[in-house]
């Protein structure tokens, strides 16, 4: 009697202990891809334009035009850019951040900027959203391409003059990357970290000029300092697009 107890009892802490591993897999599954699905790995050694399939989670919607969207998207892994993914516009209001995705396209590469183009794409179960990274101690390492389209922070940095406005007087940001544009346009500025400078944009698709971010852009000052999220796009260089602007602590 007291063997089948004592079996009885091996038995059922064997199952509680199955139901522990199980809970614990399920728990890693949102990591896990699907079959036919890339790892980040095997997204990035993919040679450029061959077919690439993912599974992603949206962090944000950049536009939407003539049943095509622009997305930037991330799992724990690493991060994309969906360049004018085939979408209803039904279907852009389901793209919620968080939703995740997986995606069908092209890889490809516009002037430094990695993509995934001529896609498609289905919405599976699943939800998750990316922490910013703070890369700031990267931006003048060979290291900071490999974080490219993640979201991301930046932190201490000093306002720099972008240009100078009609009367030659040194200015904070202009508006596109000449100047030439209006209020409204993509917003560009100078940011500099340890003798380096760089630019920073707002994409006005992104972020219009009704948003927090491309008004506190309007309100810097030569010499501010400040700290930044965005996601890291790419441009001929490192050109991030900033979602959040807020002074240094």
């Amino acid at each position: 009697m007291k063997k089948l107890t004592s079996l009885l009892l091996v038995l059922a802490l064997a199952i509680t202990c199955a139901g522990c591993s199980s809970s614990g897999k399920a728990s890693d599954d949102g990591d896990k891809k699907s079959e036919g699905v890339m790892t980040y790995e095997e997204y990035v050694a993919a040679a450029l334009d061959s077919e690439v399939v993912i599974e992603t989670y949206v962090q944000a919607k950049q536009s939407w035009w003539d049943n095509k969207a622009t997305v930037y998207s991330q799992d724990k892994d690493g991060a994309y850019f969906l360049y004018n993914m085939a979408c209803s516009e039904e279907d852009y209001e389901k793209l919620t951040p968080g939703t995740k995705i997986k995606v069908t396209g092209y890889k490809a590469e516009w002037s430094g900027e990695v993509e995934i183009i001529d896609a498609t794409f289905e919405i599976e179960e699943g939800n998750y959203i990316a922490p910013a990274e703070d890369v700031t101690s990267l931006l003048s390492s060979d290291d900071l391409i490999n974080h490219q389209n993640k979201f991301v922070s930046f932190k201490g940095m000093t306002v720099e003059a972008a240009g100078q406005d009609e009367s030659g007087n040194d200015v904070a940001y202009l508006y596109s990357w000449d100047g030439s544009g209006q209020d409204g346009d993509d917003l560009y500025f100078n940011v500099s970290l340890d003798g380096n400078t760089y630019t920073f944009t707002v994409e006005s698709y992104l972020c219009d000029n009704t948003t927090d971010v491309y008004n506190a852009v309007k309100a810097l000052n030569i010499g501010d300092k400040i700290d930044m999220e965005g996601f890291l796009y790419w441009y001929e260089g490192v050109n991030p697009h900033i979602t959040s602007v807020t002074p240094s602590k």
